[in-house]
């Protein structure tokens, strides 16, 4: 199950809206086939493996990281092709949350004869495939904030100068969250303030199959409630591109306005998650100014928040990473569990998970 679990970070960039998946078959002691799930609508995990051990799959034990899929979607369902290569029992790591099977590919194997054996390294198969598990058990997708400081707390100078705080390295790192992403969310501020594109760069992308991973489409979300965005900017030349707002106001952008509710005069995020998820999004990634971070902090909508931190000081005068609401308790401070510490470059980088 461990090598399976390998396996399936290859599809950690590229497989969305599906999960990443990994299975090896094991017959005598010995693998006689192995395969991931890289690129949603092509092979699944447990047909790859089947397809790389042949006629070796008869009589083999598959060790699988979710529960294989029940059903015809845009492949024929995994638990069908397992049954009719003969094999003899399934580990199964962990059950699938989707309700759409959820159990049943189980099921299905049992009434087959097969033997099955669930849950089985469960935590570090969970661990895989978060946003998969908050799509189909919060209707949310797992919100990972980015954010980028000085060692005293700045991301700006006082005219709003940003580029570059961080290293080459850090910013190339940055290209891994995008690529794990099946949405980016931005602020119209930032794209006004920086006009960036917010792509996943194939040749920065230092992983396997870099560039078919930057190829995977990934739609950029602008939090735009007046419809200030300037039809200037690169983002409106990308089509995937849409601009949420809360405006009534008829908007001749050449890209799609979703058009969402207000809460305090701003795009209400919690009705845009649910949004997203509806869009089959299971990770989305927060590249944002202070103010929508800051949102997603108050309301507690942010599941982790990776900091990358500067060896280099702005002073006051700097703008401040966070706009938080005045807190008159310590009991009521955001809380966060600090989950991992490493050094990229220069810079350090602290990703936490939100309490």
């Amino acid at each position: 199950m461990a090598r399976a679990l390998r396996l399936a970070e290859n599809g950690r960039y590229s497989a969305h809206p599906n999960p990443c998946v990994g299975c090896v078959l094991v017959r005598q002691g010995n693998v006689v086939g192995e395969g991931f799930h890289l690129l949603a609508g092509q092979g699944h995990a447990e047909a790859n493996a089947l397809a790389d051990a042949g006629t070796d799959a008869r009589e083999s034990v598959a060790y699988v990281t979710l529960e294989p899929c029940s059903f015809h979607g845009r492949t024929p369902s995994c638990a069908r092709a397992l049954i009719d290569a003969g094999v003899s029992k399934v580990v199964v790591a962990m059950l699938d949350p989707d309700v759409r099977n959820a159990g049943k590919g189980v099921l299905i194997l049992r009434e087959a004869g097969i033997e099955v054996v669930t849950p089985f390294m469960q935590e570090a198969a969970q661990g895989l495939v978060r946003g998969h598990v908050s799509r189909h058990t919060k209707q949310r997708p797992l919100v990972r904030l980015k954010l980028a400081m000085t060692l005293d707390g700045k991301t700006a100078l006082s005219n709003g100068e940003s580029r570059w705080i961080t290293s080459v390295e850090a910013r190339a790192d940055v290209q891994k969250l995008r690529a794990r992403s099946a949405a980016i969310v931005t602020g119209v501020q930032t794209v006004i303030d920086d006009d960036p594109r917010l792509s996943v760069r194939g040749e920065e992308l230092k992983v396997e199959y870099a560039q078919l991973c930057a190829d995977v489409g990934r739609p950029v979300y602008i939090l735009d409630s007046g419809l200030r965005v300037p039809e200037t900017v690169q983002l409106m030349s990308v089509p995937s591109t849409v601009v949420v707002t809360t405006s009534d106001t008829e908007a001749r952008l050449p890209i799609e306005v979703l058009r969402m509710p207000a809460l305090e005069n701003r795009v209400d995020i919690k009705a845009l998650l649910e949004e997203l998820a509806a869009r089959e999004h299971s990770e989305v990634l927060f590249e944002c100014g202070p103010t929508l971070a800051g949102s997603l902090i108050n309301q507690r909508l942010a599941d982790e928040v990776v900091i990358y931190v500067a060896p280099r000081l702005i002073g006051n005068s700097g703008r401040s990473l966070l706009n938080l609401a005045e807190v008159g308790r310590m009991s009521d401070l955001a809380e966060l569990s600090i989950e991992d510490i490493r050094m990229i470059g220069p810079d350090i980088k602290v990703t936490a998970t939100v309490n």
